[in-house]
């Protein structure tokens, strides 16, 4: 049987293709990836040949087709990673998937105007209140975890979880755009741990080697 097929979007800006991506490496998956270059006249064509709802990433495994990051995550976690990405307690999995849901479904501002962009050079841009108080929420999350769990480990709730897939693309957006972490010094040491991984280190040199360029792009 052939390995699960990843079908991903441009690796410079598409946050959602890194959270599934980096969460199948972390399982130590072996699987082929297939990239579509979003934004371009026939990405949606190309996309819709291998996902229902229009969208990447989506995982194909044999028969299986299962799109959305945290349902990619999920699945893989229970099929190949004997549940790796999950803490063994119940009560801190409910946490580590009540932050994962929190960014699935929030941050709007914070989404809009700091998008995920590898190929900007790392320099500071003024953001709105709500952006900034998005942004608050965010550290003050990251700050509180790291605090609680860092006996355990480096990642947010000490061993890698779902949560830190979840998070990373917000890593690089508050490497690439500048934001201020003085004041939360554990959000910022786990921003340099999450922006070191080795295969994230990957992830960025397929990006670098990427010709596609959004116009328009902060």
């Amino acid at each position: 049987m052939a390995s699960p097929l990843l079908v991903i979007g441009n690796k410079r800006y598409s946050s959602w293709s890194l959270r599934a991506w980096i969460a199948l490496k972390s399982l130590g998956l072996e699987f082929r990836e297939h990239r579509i270059a979003l934004y371009l006249p026939d990405s949606e064509g190309e996309i819709l040949r291998f996902s229902p709802s229009g969208r990447v990433p989506v995982l194909i495994d044999g028969e299986l087709t299962v799109h959305d990051s945290m349902a990619i995550m999920e699945y893989a976690n229970e099929r190949y990673g004997a549940g790796k990405l999950l803490p063994e307690s119940v009560e801190v999995r409910a946490r580590v998937r009540a932050v994962c849901a929190e960014m699935h479904a929030g941050f709007p501002k914070l989404r809009e105007r700091l998008p995920m962009n590898l190929g900007r050079k790392p320099a500071r841009l003024a953001t709105g209140v709500d952006t900034a108080q998005e942004i608050g929420r965010v550290l003050d999350m990251w700050e509180r975890l790291r605090e609680e769990h860092q006996a355990l480990g480096p990642h947010l709730f000490g061993a890698s979880s779902m949560a830190d897939c979840m998070y990373l693309p917000v890593v690089t957006r508050f490497r690439h755009y500048g934001v201020e972490l003085g004041n939360h010094p554990h959000a910022a040491a786990y921003v340099e741990h999450m922006y070191a991984l080795p295969d994230f280190q990957q992830w960025r040199r397929d990006a670098a080697a990427e010709q596609e360029v959004i116009p328009g792009m902060p």
